[in-house]
């Protein structure tokens, strides 16, 4: 008798517990749904930034198509930062971005990479 209770007991609590179990898995994927917006949600300087420390990372690697890619992507970005709030250091990424672009199409990583550090610096600036 003492082994059923213990037995039934411990149905109960499992049965108690399994919606909590699951109340606690189903949030899970809400949280990581909201962690995807907040990354959609990054301010195109942000994501100007990202990208162009990958171009960065690509260059010194000696990949000029990377370069191409991801400081493309960067100025597409800044392109529309500037736009929202246009300031000196914007234009002047702009420009070290397109210089990226540009030297790196011709297969000059090295000179792209310098272009793509003076455009992170100034996305950087205030």
């Amino acid at each position: 008798m003492k082994t059923i209770r213990i037995v039934l007991a411990a149905a109960v609590l499992t049965l108690l517990a399994m919606p909590v179990y699951a109340q606690g898995a189903a949030a899970k994927p809400a949280d990581k749904g909201a962690m995807k917006m907040e990354k959609k949600d990054a301010s195109h300087l942000d994501q100007a930034i990202t990208h162009t420390e990958v171009a960065i990372k690509q260059g010194k690697a000696g990949k000029a198509d990377g370069v191409v890619t991801h400081a493309q992507e960067a100025l597409t970005h800044a392109q529309a930062a500037d736009k929202e709030k246009s300031t000196v250091h914007t234009q002047a990424a702009i420009k070290s971005l397109q210089e990226a672009v540009d030297h790196g199409k011709m297969g000059h990583a090295d000179i792209a990479t310098k272009a793509a550090e003076t455009a992170l610096t100034h996305l950087k600036a205030k």
